[in-house]
């Protein structure tokens, strides 16, 4: 039996083919009473529909109609709801990011894959760090550093030289990008209820903006980050092809 599902695709000439395609051979139900998604693009494509789908608790089914496709299933039109109904469920929180401005606004936002905070200008940036409260770092000198959960950790953070995490691991990893002082810094493995604050020193010469899942704040002071314990993603995986087998696969490349 085809469950109801809710095609949602990106705007490239091949997912709206798909979307037309599966939408006219499986039916397209509307998303408030669909039993689950299925997001046709790429992974930037599926973390807008995981963020436009928050609050539902509707399983998301992606396939591959971008590029990378980290995120994603094959696509095929064949055989769907065998795929959706043996499909594996891998439940992620998001990050919650808080940032101050220097005109003093507060803006909020959520990440699903990472908080990363990026200088502006030609300068290096200068961050300080503290996690629960404490001062863990007097200054970093950088490009930037950023937050990852460890369904990002193979993104930008695996592009920086951060770690890639275990999907069900309860750690976050705050990786520096291209970092000068502490020059050989790597970063660190912090727990996944760890409060992390970064504070921009010298804002006014050294501009620093803060990016959530691609939403960029410009000219921070200083940004706060934990994991949204409250909020929840529900991804759905071919059988065999799960996220943790994911992250186990792209270390031994």
């Amino acid at each position: 039996m085809t469950p109801r599902i809710h095609f949602t695709a990106s705007q490239t000439d091949v997912a709206q083919a798909a979307l037309v395609a599966l939408s006219a051979r499986y039916g397209c139900a509307p998303a408030d009473s669909a039993e689950l998604v299925v997001a046709l693009g790429g992974d930037g494509f599926m973390l807008q529909t995981l963020h436009a789908m928050q609050g539902r608790d509707l399983p998301v089914y992606g396939m591959n109609r971008g590029t990378v496709g980290f995120l994603m299933n094959a696509y095929s039109e064949d055989d769907l709801p065998v795929r959706l109904a043996e499909a594996e469920e891998t439940v992620i929180n998001p990050l919650r990011m808080s940032a101050t401005c220097r005109d003093g606004s507060l803006h909020e936002a959520l990440a699903i894959n990472e908080v990363s905070l990026l200088r502006e200008g030609p300068q290096a940036a200068k961050l300080r760090i503290h996690v629960d409260g404490k001062l863990r770092m007097e200054e970093l000198v950088c490009d930037g550093a950023l937050v990852s959960t460890p369904a990002g950790s193979t993104a930008y953070n695996y592009s920086a030289h951060g770690p890639i995490l275990p999907i069900d691991s309860e750690v976050l990893a705050l990786t520096a990008i291209a970092p000068f002082r502490p020059r050989r810094w790597r970063g660190a493995l912090l727990p996944k209820a760890a409060q992390v604050e970064i504070e921009v020193l010298s804002p006014d010469r050294r501009p620093v903006m803060a990016d959530a899942d691609s939403g960029a704040v410009r000219h921070v002071t200083r940004v706060h980050v934990h994991s949204a314990a409250d909020i929840s993603h529900r991804l759905l995986f071919d059988l065999g092809h799960g996220l943790e087998e994911r992250l186990i696969r792209e270390q031994f490349v």
